[in-house]
Order: C-alpha cells, then structure tokens, then sequence
C-alpha cells in the first residue's frame, strides 16, 4: 500500500514538468516547422537539395485516417479487418493534396488495413509501390484489444498503472520500450534501403508515430504518450551526415497549399481575358447591335 502510494505521489509530481518538457519541445518545433515552411515558399527548389545531395533525408510519419473504432475510442491494438470510415477517407485525401509539393520518394506501411488503405491512397498519382513492414504495427495490447478506454479505465487498475507508466506492462502487452525498439530498427532499415530516397514516408500509428518522435527529440519515452498525433496527420524528420536529427513537425494536420505559397490572383489584360469578361462583352456587343436595329427601323 504504501508502495503504492508512494509511486502515485511520484507520478503527481512529474507531471508539471512533463508539460512543461512538452510544451516546450513543441514551441521549438513549431517554430522550425513554419521557418521550414517560409523558407520553401521563398526557395521552393530546397526540397530537391537532398535529392541532389544526397547529404539530407526527411522522414514523413503518416498516422492513418479515421476510423469508426477511434470515434468510439476503442482500443484496436494489432486486430484485423478495421478499415477507414468515410470521413477517414476524406481526411486522406486531403493530406494526399496537400503533400504533393513534397517528392515522396517510397511508401512503407503496417500492414493492418488501416494503415494500408491510408498508405494506397497516397500512392496515387505518384507512381509508387506500398512497401509493407510488419514492425511498423500498432502497439499490442492484449486482452485490451476491443475494449473502450472508458471500460479499461473504471474496471482494470492493470490499465492505470500502464498509462502512467507504459514502460511497464502486464502479461501479453507491449511496453513503449519493446515498441520504440522493434519500430525504431524497421524504420532505420528502410531508410538506409537502397534506393529508397530522400523523402520516404512511414505509414503507422499514433503510439508507433509517439515512440520515434521520442527518440528523435529525444523525449523521455515515458513522456511519448503527452504527444498529440491526430488521424492523417504528418510528422517530419529531418536527418543529416554530422547534424543530430532535427524534427519539424509533429501531428500536423494541413490543408490543401500547406506548403505552397500564396498565389495573387492573375490580373486582366487586353491579350488574355477570363470567360466570364468574353461573355460580358459578347452580351453587350448583341445589345448594342439591337439598340441600332430598333433606331434604324425607327
């Protein structure tokens, strides 16, 4: 008991400066991120400089789209068969748009459907096989698979402890550190793969998209969970020769144009006119000419 007690006092207070360590990390990120984005809208050519060098590789992780498990907040773990609802869908796509200004170079996804239907709607229009790694799944968790995180939460302590703590867990369920360990060494073989290039994306999971940004930061992976990875979201690395790994982005949701800058409307000139200008004039042209009729005829 008083063991216990003891650990639930140690957890209270880590938890302002856990906050605080993630605040801060993603104040740092998000101002990478938009300098990163203000610099491509200047110099757009910067994201073929890795490709030319070959010195410079960014990592997308892509979490999958909606599900209607995650608007019932159940737990899916590894089970198969749960597939994007339409609005999963429609999340997808969106993404899929707003990263065409980045030359994706492979895809490598889980191999649940979830992922794997994300990860084939965003081949489309570029021509690239999906690659599909087992060790990029979602986090095992045993007998919890299927159940609500508001039914875990009232009736198993197991549960508790494993969110306060997800580097300790009982039988059957996968700690952070088994997690970090078997997604980390996937994700490093792929990009070291020949031939891979310079912009792969990972298509996985919240937990496995929490886990290697905890190693990139670096993040106590006790503190992972704090990380908000919303459905199709992006996340970036980059990583070069002789600098440590710089993240700049984490969870970033856009909008179609995200990295494109804005485009002033063209103006009119006497050479090219929209269609609706041809139409004005072609209206007034006929009414001009039936005002001449009428005092010809007059």
């Amino acid at each position: 008991m008083l063991q216990r007690m003891s650990s639930y006092l140690r957890h209270l207070i880590s938890l302002p400066r856990t906050w605080v360590v993630v605040l801060w990390a993603y104040a740092v990120i998000g101002w990478r991120f938009w300098r990163w984005r203000w610099q491509l809208w200047l110099h757009p050519g910067r994201l073929l400089e890795s490709i030319d060098t070959g010195m410079k590789q960014t990592l997308l992780f892509i979490r999958h789209g909606e599900t209607s498990w995650n608007v019932e907040h159940r737990l899916p773990g590894q089970l198969p068969g749960i597939a994007l609802n339409e609005k999963g869908v429609q999340q997808v796509r969106q993404l899929a748009e707003a990263l065409n200004a980045i030359p994706v170079s492979a895809i490598i996804s889980s191999p649940l459907e979830r992922a794997c239907e994300t990860a084939q709607i965003l081949a489309q229009g570029r021509d690239l096989r999906v690659y599909t790694e087992p060790n990029l799944m979602d986090t095992q968790v045993g007998a919890w698979a299927g159940k609500t995180i508001n039914e875990v939460s009232k009736n198993d302590p197991a549960w508790k402890e494993f969110v306060r703590n997800p580097l300790v867990a009982p039988e059957g369920v996968e700690t952070f550190s088994a997690l970090q360990e078997r997604v980390l060494a996937a994700v490093e073989r792929w990009r070291t793969t020949e031939g891979i290039g310079a912009y792969p994306a990972f298509v996985a999971h919240a937990d496995v998209i929490k886990v290697l940004l905890a190693h990139y930061l670096p993040l106590e992976l006790s503190r992972a969970p704090s990380l908000m990875i919303d459905n199709a979201s992006v996340s970036l690395v980059e990583l070069e020769q002789d600098h440590p790994p710089r993240v700049i982005a984490v969870g970033w949701s856009p909008r179609p144009g995200w990295l494109k800058p804005p485009i002033p409307e063209p103006e009119e000139t006497d050479e090219v006119k929209t269609e609706e200008t041809v139409k004005t004039e072609e209206t007034e042209q006929v009414a001009q000419a039936e005002v001449k009729d009428e005092e010809q005829k007059e």
